[in-house]
């Protein structure tokens, strides 16, 4: 029997400003306002006879007697939820929310087909979709604001996050139409014109950097464009040259005319695509929506880019899982 005074309510609160350190953050995660977010902590560390929390500080640290206590409470909490997906999931028409982030590389074309799909399978879902940069999705993953995300891999494990790999996107040069005379010194050529960079923030632009710099090659750095739509349309107006991904070139269909793409020239580093969902999510939703985004890219996105780029094969490729 619990003691008097240790609710559920009272866990998800600890667990949530543990995460976060702040009584205003807990409050947005738990849908509780922030007197109440108190009031639940202080219920609780009455009940246990300990501080769990130092009140002192900001933002708040968890007391040696909490870490101790928060590893057992997100165990409850995560077979609770486990349970609880479990039950809602026996058949995927009784889900009845969905909240999943995707990165803008699938905006256009992507992501109002995979609504398509979940709809007509999940008809008693409601859907909240966000597109957000990779960083972000990532950390909202982490903060539990998502159920399923696809964004761009960061390599690392993610705490209480499960990774499905979805598709290897290859990184690949973009070059002003006509502007490159001979393929096989690509390396020379681009020479010719600044290199376009992503944003530094963004995760893209970090993996670019890393494969320059395991290269020790060095370019200006006058151009940082925020937007990949913007990147695209300065190179094909001849501004400069880009290193990008074919998800990102077939993206900018519609300045095509304007670009010729071509395999890297050092070395051969790919991006992994992945669906992420919270570990304690039961395993049978994510692995069909994984399977549904798998069938999409290759559809839409894998099989034209081939098509319209032969020498792609084999390096785009989809994941199976």
């Amino acid at each position: 029997m619990l003691i008097k005074g240790v609710t559920l309510r009272g866990l998800e609160v600890f667990e949530a400003l543990a995460s976060t350190g702040s009584v205003a953050q807990a409050a947005e995660r738990t849908g509780l306002s922030q007197p109440a977010v108190s009031q639940q902590l202080r219920n609780l560390e009455k009940a246990l006879g300990v501080d769990l929390v130092d009140h002192g500080r900001r933002p708040m640290r968890v007391t040696s007697a909490g870490r101790s206590f928060l590893a057992r409470t997100e165990a409850v909490l995560g077979e609770l939820r486990l349970a609880q997906n479990e039950l809602t999931v026996m058949d995927l028409g009784d889900l009845t929310t969905l909240s999943i982030g995707l990165i803008d590389d699938f905006d256009n074309d992507l992501t109002p087909r995979l609504v398509t799909v979940l709809a007509d399978s999940l008809t008693r879902c409601r859907f909240k979709l966000i597109t957000a940069s990779s960083r972000e999705i990532s950390a909202a993953m982490q903060a539990r604001e998502f159920h399923i995300a696809v964004a761009a891999s960061t390599g690392q494990h993610l705490d209480g996050v499960t990774e499905y790999p979805l598709v290897r996107d290859p990184f690949i040069v973009v070059t002003p139409s006509g502007w490159v005379s001979d393929p096989v010194d690509l390396e020379r050529e681009v020479e010719r014109l600044p290199l376009l960079r992503y944003a530094r923030e963004q995760l893209i632009a970090q993996q670019i950097e890393a494969i320059l710099s395991r290269q020790g090659l060095e370019f200006g750095d006058r151009f940082e464009i925020g937007s990949h739509l913007a990147l695209m349309a300065m190179v094909a107006r001849r501004v400069g040259w880009a290193i990008t991904t074919p998800l990102g070139y077939m993206r900018a269909a519609r300045f095509h005319d304007g670009l010729d793409a071509f395999a890297l020239p050092f070395g051969s580093d790919s991006r992994t695509i992945s669906l992420f969902a919270g570990a304690d999510w039961v395993d049978r939703v994510p692995r069909d929506v994984a399977e549904t985004m798998r069938r999409l890219v290759r559809s839409h996105m894998t099989e034209p880019a081939i098509n319209r780029l032969p020498w792609l094969s084999g390096a785009l490729e989809v994941i199976d899982g």
